[in-house]
């Protein structure tokens, strides 16, 4: 069977409706406000401020292109080396995320870190005044690198403080120009530590440097047990050794006598017989 060829000469309707002829609208003058129309009230709608008011983090997005039009606009400046730049503490992404409102990815907000690194990496003699001012919302209320220690001294007795923690112990040293006598809460080495190797931990800063015989240690320690008391002694031994002999921080730090140790005990976690140790399996 042959079907007919379609009637290429009649063109083929694709609406059914009658066709109607438009009209334009009359010109307005906008040479006088008089011809202006007044706005339909209904018909208006309210325009967003921000571009990025239907996204789901506008504030974030708001921020993230403001800092990224700050880059373009600065990058020209001269910068100093990361080394040398300002510390600054910026917010974590927890306090950010109270600061917006929103729940901001820890990678999202990795992004506006790394432009106010940039950013702070500007000369301070040409930072200009818009740019210091919109990195201050980034910035931590409390800075702590702008906390500076107070420099310890020897008193009018000849003595040095240390203070040392370890665990849960606490140790407060007094050192002073001696004959390599100790006390410990009043009591001698021996009668404190029963182990030879909580014997030689208080006392390794001064072994560890040739000066057991140069100086009177006094302590106080409390908390914890013996082990914890003996490696808080190394501490506050080792920076009450550094008031009388600030030379001596690069052999104390080769010994391992000046950096605190924050290991602790893990806590127990429930269903476990220990904080990591798991009941043995029975099957029946």
């Amino acid at each position: 069977m042959t079907w007919p060829a379609p009637n290429a000469s009649k063109p083929r309707p694709f609406s059914t409706a009658n066709s109607v002829q438009a009209i334009a609208a009359p010109a307005i003058d906008f040479s006088s406000t008089d011809n202006i129309p007044p706005p339909n009230i209904k018909n208006a709608r309210v325009v967003p401020a921000s571009p990025s008011y239907f996204s789901g983090r506008p504030d974030f997005t708001d921020n993230l292109l403001s800092l990224q039009t700050l880059l373009r606009k600065y990058q020209t400046l001269p910068t100093v080396a990361p080394g040398q730049a300002p510390r600054i503490a910026w917010r974590t992404v927890s306090q950010y995320r109270l600061l917006v409102g929103e729940p901001v990815r820890a990678s999202k907000y990795h992004q506006v870190i790394e432009i106010l690194k940039r950013l702070n990496q500007i000369h301070p003699a040409v930072m200009p005044p818009d740019l210091h001012e919109a990195m201050q919302v980034y910035k931590r209320d409390i800075n702590p690198y702008a906390v500076v220690r107070r420099p310890a001294i020897i008193d009018t007795d000849g003595r040095a403080c240390g203070i040392g923690k370890r665990k849960s112990s606490s140790a407060k040293v007094y050192l002073v120009q001696g004959q390599g006598e100790v006390l410990i809460n009043g009591k001698s080495v021996n009668e404190v530590f029963g182990r030879i190797h909580d014997r030689e931990s208080a006392l390794w800063p001064l072994k560890a440097t040739n000066r057991v015989d140069k100086y009177n240690v006094w302590a106080l320690v409390s908390g914890g047990g013996t082990t914890g008391q003996a490696e808080a002694l190394t501490l506050g031994t080792a920076k009450a050794l550094m008031v009388h002999e600030p030379d001596l921080k690069p052999a104390l730090r080769r010994a391992g006598c000046v950096t605190r140790d924050p290991r602790r005990v893990e806590r127990k976690k429930p269903g476990k017989l220990k904080a990591r140790k798991m009941p043995a399996w029975v099957k029946r």
